[in-house]
């Protein structure tokens, strides 16, 4: 085992987030310092291989990201305000929001320029979004699309993301953003992972609510949590070569939403023993956006060139596993016959 003193610092921030924990968890086996910045305590991955230490911050707070960030040569930015079902699109109306998501970064920046070491160039992983390339036109995008975001939430992603950029050209560091869709899987309660798409409607079907949607065929991909994670450690391990700009990660593989949606309500009729749930088109609202009727497929073929890294979870195994995850942390409105819980059993919703 590597002397402590020896091993490279990574720091976390954001770690006991939905997308922190499975990165805390990849990065945990790996023999390194890591350091893991959260406001709220972040938890050590059993049977660690690193040198863990937990530093609860607020990030807004400059002096306290500064001490954070302290002698790291690799801080991976996972802190992303979507706090509540419509953070998406209230993005642009809560300037809290755009503190974090853009304000964060250029504080980052800020710090490591003011105690920057000569010869020294941190790396700065950042987590993107496909969003911000808007409505390309096409479905399957690479990466080389020009960005459009259409929305306040992907501005704020690329807004932060260029600024990264900017601090690479300059020489500052060593900046490299990967963009992803949809991610689903376990994650801690209260974080994205309680808010996000699959988990909404996941929870619908078990009330026994209809699922809707507004266009059965446009087509999405989701990508596992451990995907992403795994995704992030191999780009921890070959930062040099990615360097400088933005990479997609993703399945390669979409589908129309109405097979998503009949995909949950199946997988959670075979959890509840009960009939799926139909799923059914309703009009869009007023305030639905183009991006809202874009298919979205990726391929990450250049980061997989690089890296070797590629998605190996598979859904017939990870959605019922979620599904299974979700029920045991509500209360159970349809369950198995023989359940003891079954005076809660839900009937269709609208």
């Amino acid at each position: 085992m590597t002397a402590p003193a020896a091993r490279p610092l990574v720091v976390v921030l954001g770690a006991s987030g939905y997308l922190g924990t499975a990165v805390t968890r990849e990065l945990a086996a790996r023999d390194i310092r890591l350091r893991l910045v959260s406001r709220r305590p972040a938890g050590v991955p059993e049977g660690a291989r690193a040198v863990i230490e937990e530093f609860g911050a607020d990030l807004t707070d400059r002096a306290r990201l500064a001490a954070a960030v302290e002698g790291a040569d690799v801080v991976v930015h996972l802190v992303a305000r979507i706090a509540g079902a419509t953070s998406w699109r209230g993005a642009a109306a809560d300037p809290a929001i755009e503190r974090v998501n853009v304000g964060l970064v250029h504080d980052l920046v800020d710090v490591l320029r003011e105690n920057a070491v000569p010869g020294r160039r941190p790396a700065v992983l950042f987590a993107g979004t496909v969003a911000s390339v808007g409505v390309p036109g096409k479905v399957r995008i690479d990466g080389s699309e020009p960005d459009d975001p259409r929305s306040a939430y992907p501005r704020q992603k690329l807004a932060a993301e260029r600024a990264l950029k900017a601090a690479g050209e300059e020489g500052l560091l060593r900046a490299v953003s990967l963009r992803m869709p949809t991610i689903f899987g376990p994650g801690p309660k209260d974080t994205a992972a309680e808010r996000g798409v699959v988990v909404t409607m996941i929870r619908r079907a078990l009330q026994g609510s209809r699922l809707e949607l507004w266009d059965r065929t446009v087509r999405r991909e989701m990508i596992h949590v451990t995907d992403v994670a795994r995704a992030f450690a191999a780009a921890l391990d070959h930062v040099d070569a990615l360097a400088g700009r933005h990479w997609l990660i993703g399945t390669g593989r979409s589908e129309p939403l109405g097979d998503m949606f009949t995909a949950i309500a199946a997988a959670v009729a075979d959890h509840t023993g009960a009939e799926p749930v139909p799923v059914v088109e309703v009009p869009p609202p007023a305030e639905a956006e183009a991006t809202d009727l874009q298919g979205m497929e990726v391929d990450a073929s250049a980061f997989t060139r690089i890296t070797g890294w590629h998605p190996v979870a598979e859904r017939s195994v990870a959605l019922p596993a979620l599904v299974a995850e979700v029920a045991a942390r509500a209360v159970p409105s349809r369950v198995r016959t023989g359940n003891p819980m079954t005076a809660n059993a839900g009937r269709p919703g609208r």
